[in-house]
């Protein structure tokens, strides 16, 4: 694994960086940190997607590759007079993978650790104690004693609340857990492309970005893609992993380690066929190994960017993941490693005339 130390500090960097929909600033801090030594430009737009443009030929076709900065969180709603905090999902939660985990609470005065609780089971009735509890009935405990305890810690309505977990490289060094995986692993790829791309001769303007709010709604990824106006468009983002116990082929079929994920069919977009089939020949031609898949329930931002401006012909390249939308998420190195070397292959490909022929050809 080339650069190991280097890359893996990026990706530390990134998934340890605080940001919910909304409130990005941390994480984009940290892409524009890294980003910008092999970009021309960099700006944002006004939602404040982060978007760093290299340019190998002036005029030529834009392409786009976006990951999106956000994670999935929480926001506080109230305080209730003994200090506890009532919160909202901001992104979709399962309630079953909440309880008794650690937060941090971004208050004015800095994060403050919290855990998220309930009624203990020891006090419910039998039956209550087999159904899952449902998320209005949980409550974030930061130590608090009063609601006067909690404002003074710093506390206030709409203050950001996001999970706890450090980035961690597993005994198999190949294998790293983290939160927010979903989706710094898509900002890390364009850092990454755009730093390859540093010697390698392409005839294209390329855009790496940052989206914000794609888990509330592929918002960001469209103000973007308006100020762009790309002539391609790939979203990179997470898949499911399907290689953990009780997981049917049926659920889902793709491994982590075994490359990067071309989706075929999501409830955003259809992927544009010319588009995927030139994306899975400069795969083969390159011997990049990828695995297909689709998704009837979720999204990426590619559902946004190919629906900009008059359509832009548009793909989602995903990389395999263990536990998404959890505190605690796993995925394979190779298989960044490996949608990072398609992207630069895909860009060296993407001339005006090949763009044309994807364009038209439909």
């Amino acid at each position: 694994m080339s650069n190991l130390d280097q890359t893996t500090n990026m990706l530390k960097e990134l998934t340890d960086a605080n940001g919910i929909p909304g409130n990005e600033k941390e994480a984009r801090d940290v892409m524009r940190e890294n980003i910008s030594p092999y970009a021309d430009e960099i700006t944002t737009d006004h939602l404040g997607s982060l978007i760093a443009k290299k340019t190998g030929k002036a005029g030529g076709p834009k392409i786009m590759i976006t990951g999106h900065l956000d994670e999935i969180g929480f926001m506080i709603t109230q305080i209730d007079d003994k200090g506890f905090l009532k919160f909202q999902t901001v992104g979709g939660w399962w309630s079953q993978v909440m309880l008794a985990q650690r937060v941090n609470i971004m208050t004015k005065k800095g994060n403050i650790v919290g855990v998220i609780g309930s009624k203990p089971p020891h006090i419910l009735p039998a039956e209550q104690r087999k159904k899952a509890v449902e998320i209005k009935d949980m409550f974030i405990d930061i130590g608090a004693s009063s609601k006067e305890e909690a404002e003074n810690f710093g506390v206030t309505p709409g203050d950001s609340v996001v999970p706890i977990c450090d980035f961690t490289v597993m005994n198999n060094e190949k294998l790293m857990m983290a939160k927010a995986w979903d989706n710094r692993i898509g900002c890390a790829i364009a850092i990454e492309v755009m730093k390859r791309l540093q010697n390698e001769e392409h005839a294209n303007e390329v855009y790496g970005v940052g989206a914000v709010q794609e888990e509330v709604g592929l918002r960001g990824a469209k103000t973007a893609s308006n100020k762009i106006t790309p002539d391609i468009g790939f979203a990179v983002d997470v898949g499911i992993a399907g290689d953990t116990p009780g997981v049917t082929e049926n659920d889902a079929k793709a491994e982590i380690g075994k490359g990067p994920q071309i989706l075929v069919f999501d409830r955003s977009m259809v992927s544009h066929k010319g588009l995927r089939d030139f994306v899975t020949e400069t795969a083969d031609k390159h011997n990049i190994p990828y695995q297909f898949d689709a998704m009837s329930g979720g999204a990426t931002d590619a559902g946004s960017i190919h629906l900009s401006g008059e359509g832009v012909p548009s793909l989602a390249i995903t990389v395999p993941t263990r536990y998404i939308h959890t505190h605690a998420a796993i995925l394979h190195y190779d298989d960044f490693e490996h949608a990072v070397q398609l992207f630069v292959e895909i860009v060296k490909g993407l001339d005006e005339e090949k763009v044309k022929s994807i364009t038209f050809d439909v």
